[in-house]
């Protein structure tokens, strides 16, 4: 009896089917929204949200659609809200930023709502690393000059603390990530009232960047739209190292016709009891050999090149070096004149301001850890249309491949907060 083609054909559809809803499956809840929880000393561990609904990473249409870059950019859609001075409130607000850029853009932002609503001066942060005593001055890092003027007309500035103020007329305050206006009315206008000045510190319930389903008031969206996007600059030197490294980054990959990679591989966190699996295949973090054969099955040239966002060297990133030769670490690739300040003893910050910027411009980004790094580095790149985000996955060896199926959530949804304030 013979065999129906037809039903052979159906035999491998169905095959195939399984093999790309199982690899969704497996993907899931990297992408999803977490829940985010920081110590004292800015370590983080991860958590599912059960509550995200949306169970797909596939894309519609073309498969590779989403991989397309914005052609032009994005432009911002916030407008700068006017600013009456009130010259009653003489009152400050005052903040650190702490554990590294991608939180330094959430508390810059939440610092700058609450000081609008208050219609309070707010104070130029200093800027606090994870160790006792590692601290910076916010010009060591970003542009002071550029942040003033950015909030010129929605916040009055100030550049350093007055002395009229301290710990006696100085109330502490422990703020949620994306304030809200009730929130500030509820729970800190009052304090700001009896005390006259707040300090805030942001805690991070939940790292959700996706987009409100209700959209918040204009001109509250506008402040936050401006404060996280348009206030932080890196100051000059520290913004030429970054764009040395870059430059030669790309042009390595442009002499073998590649393309230029940042992966964020940080051992320490693949150590972390929160990157482990939950015993169903699903997955927070991906391993510098995971992570080769990732990009090997999605069709890299292996002559592209990779900046591993890793501090220094380690013999398990051999694994990726052995399928793209051209992987380097930052000591390998920054220039030798800088590594004495950027990559010394007491340079972490410098080194997580170089990883989270050189992740931002690179041609692609893959996160192969989840958290607040992978969200706000795939905001600031949606902003400057970088919207090229692959999200690692085991993909199976017999599976087809296509680069759109993998592609982060924030840009085959558009559902990144950063869609609320770019057009």
């Amino acid at each position: 009896m013979g065999i129906d083609p037809r039903q052979i054909v159906a035999g491998v559809l169905t095959v195939t089917m399984f093999l790309m809803l199982g690899n969704m499956v497996k993907r899931e809840h990297f992408d999803a929204p977490i829940s985010h929880h920081v110590n004292h000393a800015g370590s983080t561990q991860a958590f599912e949200d059960t509550k995200d609904s949306e169970k797909s990473l596939a894309v519609d249409g073309d498969d590779d659609g989403p991989w397309k870059e914005e052609s032009s950019g994005l432009k911002p859609c916030w407008s700068k809200p006017g600013f009456e001075e009130d010259e009653d409130s003489k009152g400050f607000v005052t903040f650190s930023l702490t554990n590294g850029p991608e939180y330094h853009v959430s508390q810059i932002t939440d610092a700058v709502v609450v000081a609008r609503y208050l219609r309070a001066t707010l104070v130029i942060p200093d800027i606090r690393g994870s160790q006792p005593g590692d601290w910076r001055n916010f010009g060591d890092i970003y542009d002071i000059e550029k942040f003033v003027s950015s909030l010129e007309g929605v916040v009055k500035v100030v550049k350093s603390q007055p002395s009229e103020l301290s710990s006696k007329n100085l109330a502490v305050l422990r703020i949620p990530n994306r304030v809200t206006d009730e929130y500030i009315a509820e729970n800190i206008e009052p304090v700001f009232k009896s005390k006259g000045n707040v300090r805030v510190a942001t805690y991070f319930p939940s790292v959700n960047m996706k987009k409100g389903k209700i959209e918040q008031e204009k001109e509250r969206n506008s402040v936050g739209c401006l404060a996280m996007f348009g206030s932080l600059e890196l100051q000059p030197e520290v913004r030429e190292v970054v764009d040395s490294m870059v430059d030669r980054l790309k042009t390595l990959s442009r002499k073998s016709d590649g393309q230029f990679v940042a992966v964020d591989v940080r051992l320490d966190m693949l150590d972390n009891k929160g990157c482990q699996g939950n015993g169903d295949g699903s997955k927070k973090c991906y391993g510098p050999q995971e992570i080769a054969m990732f990009l090997r099955k999605l069709g890299f040239d292996k002559n592209s090149a990779i900046y591993m966002t890793q501090s220094r060297w380690d013999t398990s990133l051999d694994a990726i070096k052995d399928l793209f030769p051209k992987t380097y670490t930052k000591e390998g690739i920054m220039p030798m004149e800088k590594k004495q300040k950027y990559l010394g003893s007491d340079a972490s910050e410098y080194e997580k301001v170089i990883d989270f910027y050189v992740c931002s411009e690179s041609d692609v980004f893959v996160p192969a850890i989840s958290g607040l790094f992978y969200a706000n580095v795939a905001g600031k790149r949606i902003g400057t249309g970088k919207t090229r985000i692959l999200v690692p996955a085991n993909i199976p060896s017999d599976a087809s491949v296509s680069l759109g199926s993998y592609v982060s959530r924030y840009v085959s949804k558009k559902n990144h907060m950063a869609y609320s304030c770019f057009c």
